[in-house]
């Protein structure tokens, strides 16, 4: 139950940081209106593979604690979304404004989650 309670809580928290953050600093986003109930049960269910991941990941790794976990979520991030985003800077043409937006929402996600999952295993 401890593992269930730790993906939900930290999909939860994933779910509610990205739709803060993007409503926050993505002005022309928020005025093409509210994302269809599709689109808000299909980003829950990436917020959750995330936290699956990641709880899968500090089983394995027995990480129990958060500095070890906001470890864990910061070089994952660095691993993960970092380099993708650096990436389709350098090769994609994609403004570093954009990827830079999107790897600080990344950031605090995975803190988020790296914070919640120490507290909850």
């Amino acid at each position: 139950m401890t593992v269930i309670a730790a993906i939900l809580t930290s999909a939860l928290a994933s779910f509610v940081i990205s739709s803060v953050w993007y409503s926050v600093l993505d002005r022309d986003r928020a005025s093409d209106g509210r994302p269809s109930p599709l689109r808000i049960v299909a980003e829950f269910g990436r917020s959750a593979l995330v936290a699956g991941a990641i709880v899968g990941l500090a089983k394995a790794m027995d990480i129990a604690t958060i500095g070890p976990m906001l470890l864990l979520a910061l070089v994952l991030w660095v691993a993960f979304p970092f380099v993708l985003l650096s990436g389709s800077v350098m090769w994609d043409k994609v403004p570093v404004a954009t990827a830079a937006r999107h790897g600080g929402d990344w950031l605090i996600k995975l803190l988020a989650v790296g914070t919640i999952v120490g507290l909850w295993l």
